[in-house]
């Protein structure tokens, strides 16, 4: 796992959510311009690899479960808080539908990287846990869903990362929002559970 700062981040600033002891600078970080030759990075650069999924039927994946997206779409409008005791975000948060999700076990607070991430693969979305739900739930032919966002992977704050404060809001929502999906199963289950 690995959290990678916005720009302008020094050894000194407290990390993303490091307060509330998810990370910390304890082991030590690894500072790119250290490794630069004149105007060249050593480094060089990192080649994003594509990947497939092979489930144990050996049938390639399925991108999207069309059964969950169609009931989640249906909660598109639901109404959520906004605010954590008297820490309002600016904007209302949202269920959304988002056209293409990344997975990657880094925490991105970056918005130069978020920007690449969407340039280059069109990522509406980063986040670091549904890889790895959506592996062994495709393993075993399982529907799932991803929950929510609980910042803007740099986007947001120049002061601080959203997460540090609207963490908890953003849990208070998921459970609401996935309450109210799972209530809505059965309405589109009957018929679906009664051909298999």
């Amino acid at each position: 796992m690995h959290l990678w700062p916005r720009y302008g981040a020094g050894i000194d600033n407290e990390l993303a959510l490091e307060g509330g002891g998810d990370y910390t600078r304890e082991i030590g970080y690894l500072e790119f311009a250290k490794y630069t030759n004149g105007s060249d990075n050593l480094l060089n650069r990192i080649w994003y690899q594509p990947e497939e999924i092979f489930p144990v039927t050996g049938t390639p994946e399925v991108r999207v479960d069309e059964y969950f997206l169609d009931i989640a779409s249906k909660l598109e409008n639901t109404k959520l808080p906004q605010c954590v005791n008297t820490t309002c975000l600016p904007r209302p948060p949202k269920v959304t539908i988002v056209d293409k999700g990344v997975s990657a076990s880094v925490f991105v607070d970056n918005a130069a990287y978020r920007t690449f991430l969407r340039s280059k693969f069109n990522a509406t979305a980063v986040e670091m846990e549904s890889a790895a739900v959506a592996l062994i739930s495709h393993e075993q032919n399982i529907p799932f869903i991803v929950r929510a966002l609980s910042d803007l992977a740099g986007g947001g704050s120049e002061i601080s990362n959203e997460a540090d404060i609207f963490g908890s809001l953003a849990a208070v929502n998921s459970v609401d929002v996935l309450v109210k999906f799972v209530g809505l199963l059965p309405q589109y289950r009957g018929s679906k559970v009664q051909s298999e």
